[in-house]
């Protein structure tokens, strides 16, 4: 039993201290990022995202996607590499409703958030 919590909180630790640089609010599908700390322009391109985007999935996929660096429905690596490929991708999807400066704005943010998580 006090092995198990040691590593519980071992891990607990790591984890606030790994994702530190995103401030996430709620959990599951309410899940949402605080914009207060963004600068501006990545506040409006946050917009963009929080209103399109998640007509499609949720922001929770997106965010857990960012913290772990790992797409949770593909599993393939989600870095700048990744998010310049799902820019791409919902260019050519007629039914994302997004012109090329919306998924240029998310694909910006998305590479924001990644440097943010790194910190």
């Amino acid at each position: 039993m006090k092995k198990l919590l040691v590593t519980m909180l071992l891990i607990a630790a790591t984890a606030a201290t790994a994702h530190a640089g995103l401030k996430v609010i709620g959990k599951g599908d309410a899940m949402r990022l605080d914009p207060s700390g963004f600068p501006p322009a990545m506040k409006a391109n946050y917009e963009i995202v929080r209103v399109k985007c998640v007509k499609c999935h949720t922001l929770e996929r997106t965010i857990v996607a960012i913290q772990t660096g790992v797409a949770p429905i593909s599993g393939q690596p989600f870095d700048r590499n990744a998010t310049k490929a799902y820019g791409i991708k919902m260019l050519r999807k007629p039914d994302s409703n997004m012109s090329k400066a919306e998924v240029k704005a998310s694909v910006d943010l998305m590479n924001y958030l990644l440097a943010e998580a790194e910190k």
